[in-house]
């Protein structure tokens, strides 16, 4: 048994787990993507909700969710053992900026394991947890500076990552190898597409935060399925959301190529 955050961060046990994990999180992004060109392109009302329910209705459904469940916990004990002990090949301040963000990917990934294995257990109750968390916000004391608060800071996310992708630093999180040669190239642009989708998409999701701090409305905040159906009411918001959607997938491939080629 490992003595250490660092032992459990070097074992192989963990090395197969995080690879794992990075591939159902790549599943999950192409899951987002095709509800966005769904939403975009055909008359169905769907959700990322819905879309697990559905896919929770049959054995094989769950197993798949089970699997992506378990794959994005053990992607959460990745990051908690490199937000404990990790990044040693950085140094001062650049460590501790990548051990905080490995912390605060804990908490994501966690948060998607529990989408995902609650569903296929069939503990998701109906309703929007988003809009009762939010109204639960708004009901302390400074409840609205709170709400602005969450907004704010995910509008700050999606700005590191759409900077992450013009910049390319996600290659930071690659073997030097991942980036070499022409399969190299495909990854780094999926990796460029794929992380400045995504923040455009989490900007959409912090912005409804904000404006339902503004009106006090906590029926106006959301999560990815009330943020692309705010792109599509956009002009050319189907063209819009498409991209987003191309662009989710796109960042779905990079994952798996992520999973072949971990800095560690």
């Amino acid at each position: 048994m490992p003595e250490s955050a660092a032992e459990v961060r070097d074992s192989t046990a963990l090395d197969v787990g995080m690879r794992v994990g990075l591939i159902a999180y790549g599943a999950m992004h192409l899951l987002f993507a095709f509800i966005a060109l769904q939403l975009s392109w055909t008359d169905q009302s769907t959700s990322s909700s819905g879309a697990i329910s559905n896919l929770a209705e049959d054995t094989l459904g769950q197993v798949v969710l089970w699997t992506a469940g378990l794959g994005l916990v053990l992607l959460a004990v990745w990051q908690g053992a490199e937000a404990a002990a990790g990044y040693t090949y950085q140094e001062g301040r650049t460590r501790t900026r990548k051990r905080v963000q490995s912390a605060g990917r804990t908490v994501i990934y966690l948060a998607l394991a529990w989408l995902a294995i609650s569903h296929a257990a069939g503990l998701s109750g109906g309703g929007s947890s988003e809009d009762s968390l939010t109204a639960r916000l708004m009901k302390a004391p400074g409840g609205q500076w709170l709400v602005a608060a969450v907004g704010l800071g995910i509008i700050a996310v999606a700005a590191r990552k759409v900077v992450k992708g013009v910049k390319k630093t996600f290659t930071e999180d690659l073997a030097p190898e991942a980036t070499r040669g022409d399969s190299g190239r495909t990854l780094l642009r999926l990796g460029q597409v794929g992380y400045i989708a995504k923040g455009l998409a989490l900007a959409v999701v912090g912005a409804l935060f904000v404006w339902a701090a503004i009106t006090f409305d906590p029926q106006k905040a959301g999560g990815l399925d009330a943020a692309l159906r705010t792109l599509l009411n956009q002009p050319y918001g189907k063209y819009l959301l498409s991209a987003v959607g191309v662009g989710l997938a796109a960042f779905g491939a990079y994952c798996f190529g992520w999973a072949r080629h971990p800095r560690t």
